[in-house]
């Protein structure tokens, strides 16, 4: 980045290996502003820094490593140079009076690698002159980045907070349930995140992550921080992610996403279904059967939305029309798109006008007897062939679907909402779903518009399995009473980049809806950081829901 400014820049490194890949990565981009090669010398000898006016620390986030690199910079460098440490999660004074010259270092806080555009913190110490302030300032604006205040605490509470998250998004990739791609790809369409967790992983560095989440372990005990065996092995293969090339995902020589993995290599993405969708059955007359009805009629398809009675059935079809008039005035569609789509549904209230449907799709309460009792009506109903799929969050497909009494023919399609705009699905298979009925589940989001990700029949599935224990060891952060609420969103979402923090997300989905969601995850998986906290119970038992009822963690 510095070199990119046209400014001269000396990197040092221990490792030969890596001034070859930086040497590599240099040649394809080594012209700066002007169009004129950049200065820019690689060496393993620290002794090059003899005359730098400036030097950016940015070793592992070790305290004796950094203290060692910094004393021995104050022995090298004239006596002017200011000193700039990355230390993103080791405190700043300490390190500043090992140096042997706190007056000359200031701190450079990223919780992710610096790009163009993020954002960063400059840090001072009691003893850091004016000067070396400026300096990390004027730097940090020189290469693209836009300053923020953090805060040691609410930097280290929210690095504490997501890194937990990466390590369970490893471990899904080590059982087998989830591919990297597919993993990644669900968290930045379903949570709205700029990378998913595995290129975060990539991105940070193997070796980084497992070396945070070794230190909270040691110093905390908290299994959510052991390190999953994946990571460690990836280490001592040297599979570090973005630097070396290859990590979750391939890198090209400028650290670009290019090949797929060996975890990747074979998947089959869009086979040409055997099962031809076009009538589609929407049983259900809320929110998601509305935004669901409406995606597969804009789309192109014959759709057929059943309700409870013919008031529920004709006031669904005009919030469906109403939605699509939106729809017209947003662009998203033309008025002949429109009058097409409304031509194409057709909303009643006999559910045997689901008889000559290729897929239907149930879309009521999350309620497993509900659930239960319209699948017994569906299986009676359905043609022979036709795909039945429901659209639950959190319960057990199999469960869900059982009373049909065709388990070959039953998956799940979990659309995100609001149906029309996220481009999300997740396709859970049961262990009885026929392959053609995937490849159908999978070629019909496709024909919506839509990205699906695969996954197997377990509660949470992709996102809300990663998602909630993040928000809930976010509210047990609150044990902590230094951790404030608004200072640890902002860190996560000025740091990280994410849209939101955990408890404006919290709120955002409603305390409720989430207390329910963490007790379904629990029962599925005991031990893995989803128990529900007492103060959640708590919250929601005083009426504390969140943004629909004005009041939640944080004040509407």
């Amino acid at each position: 980045m510095v070199a990119a400014t046209g400014r001269p820049v000396v990197g040092v490194d221990h490792d030969p290996d890596v001034i070859a890949r930086v040497e590599r990565r240099l040649k394809g981009q080594d012209l700066d502003a002007t169009g004129e090669p950049a200065s820019c010398a690689l060496t393993t000898d620290i002794t090059a820094l003899a005359h730098v006016g400036v030097v950016v620390e940015a070793v592992t986030d070790d305290l004796a490593a950094k203290r060692d690199v910094l004393r021995r910079l104050r022995q090298v460098c004239p006596p002017d140079t200011a000193f700039v440490t990355t230390a993103s999660s080791l405190p700043l004074f300490p390190l500043a009076t090992a140096s042997g010259c706190p007056d000359r270092i200031a701190g450079l806080r990223l919780l992710r690698p610096p790009a163009t555009g993020r954002r960063a913190e400059v840090v001072r110490t009691s003893l850091t002159s004016d000067e070396a302030v400026e300096v990390a300032e004027r730097l940090a604006t020189a290469i693209g980045l836009e300053s923020v205040v953090l805060g040691h605490h609410a930097s280290d509470s929210a690095a504490r907070l997501v890194h937990p998250y990466l390590n369970r998004a490893a471990a899904m990739v080590a059982e087998g349930f989830a591919s990297p791609r597919d993993i990644d790809t669900a968290m930045r369409l379903g949570c709205g995140l700029p990378s998913g967790p595995l290129e975060l992983i990539d991105e940070l560095g193997v070796d980084e992550v497992h070396s945070c989440l070794q230190s909270h372990w040691n110093r905390t005990g908290d299994e959510a921080f052991r390190p999953v065996p994946l990571l460690t092995s990836m280490l001592r293969r040297g599979t570090l992610g973005r630097k070396t090339g290859q990590g979750f995902h391939g890198y090209d020589e400028q650290g670009l996403p290019s090949e797929q993995s060996p975890v990747e290599q074979g998947r089959v993405d869009s086979p040409s279904p055997g099962r031809r969708i076009r009538h589609v059955g929407v049983y259900g007359s809320g929110t998601m059967a509305r935004g669901i009805a409406e995606v597969c009629a804009t789309s192109g398809l014959r759709v057929t939305l059943v309700a409870r009675s013919t008031d529920k059935a004709q006031s669904t079809a005009m919030a469906i029309e109403a939605s699509l008039v939106k729809a017209v005035r947003r662009g998203r569609i033309t008025p002949t798109g429109k009058e097409e789509a409304v031509a194409a549904l057709a909303a009643v209230d006999d559910v045997s006008a689901l008889a000559d449907c290729d897929l239907v799709i149930e879309a009521v309460a999350e309620d497993l007897d509900i659930k239960r009792g319209v699948f017994a009506q569906l299986g009676a109903v359905r043609r022979p062939g036709a795909i039945l799929a429901t659209t639950t969050s959190s319960l057990s497909v199999a469960a869900c679907t059982a009373p049909a009494g065709c388990p070959g023919e039953t998956l799940g399609l979990h659309f995100f909402n609001p149906a029309p705009v996220m481009k999300l699905v997740e396709l859970v298979r049961t262990p009885d779903t026929a392959d053609d009925v995937m490849d159908a589940g999978r070629a019909f989001c496709a024909g919506l518009g839509k990205v699906s990700v695969t996954c197997p029949d377990r509660a949470g599935f992709i996102v809300n399995r990663l998602l909630f224990p993040y928000l809930t060891d976010a509210v047990r952060l609150l044990d902590d009473p230094a951790v404030d609420v608004g200072a640890l969103d902002t860190a996560v979402e000025r740091g990280f980049g994410y849209p939101m923090g955990p408890f404006t997300l919290l709120d955002a989905i409603g305390l409720d809806v989430s207390l329910a969601i963490l007790e379904r995850l629990h029962a599925e998986f005991p031990g893995a950081g989803c128990e529900p906290p007492a103060v959640l119970r708590e919250l929601v038992g005083g009426g504390y829901l969140g943004r629909k009822a004005g009041r939640g963690l944080r004040r509407a």
